[in-house]
């Protein structure tokens, strides 16, 4: 395999709209920044659905500019299985702005959707205001 390039799936492009409720500025491990998700949508070859009010992102600050994320998110598809989404990544400066990475999880009790549970996705996005997107791949 080239160096290049990892096998991956195309899940879903998920944009979620979000709010920022708290800064904690000067907090030991950086500048600690609280945003709420207040909803969004996903869509995918093979799910797609709404993102629930009330998840979030526990955003930490570092020292040299990059954001540390840690998201929780509860996703709701067209057919009405409830999904928990998780991830951890990395928010930094590049060339054309600010680039987030991040490696996603999932989770959910439903049957249909049994087969996100040992999918490890990663996923590459944007923020704008108010809102952030993102592709979200399984990797093979």
């Amino acid at each position: 395999m080239a160096e290049s390039s990892l096998p991956v799936e195309h899940l879903f492009t998920l944009t979620a709209t979000t709010e920022q409720v708290a800064v904690l500025d000067g907090a030991p491990q950086g500048t600690r920044s609280l945003v709420r998700v207040t909803g969004g949508t996903f869509e995918g070859p093979r799910i797609k659905g709404t993102i629930e009010e009330g998840g979030g992102d526990w955003i930490t600050v570092r020292a040299d500019g990059s954001a540390k994320l840690d998201v929780r998110l509860t996703l709701r598809t067209a057919d009405g299985a409830h999904v928990l989404m998780t991830y951890q990544g990395i928010a930094a400066r590049g060339e054309s702005g600010l680039a987030v990475r991040t490696a996603p999880l999932f989770e959910t009790g439903d049957a249909r959707y049994s087969w996100l549970n040992n999918l490890q996705a990663v996923a590459h996005g944007a923020p704008a205001r108010g809102s952030v997107t993102y592709e979200v791949y399984a990797l093979k």
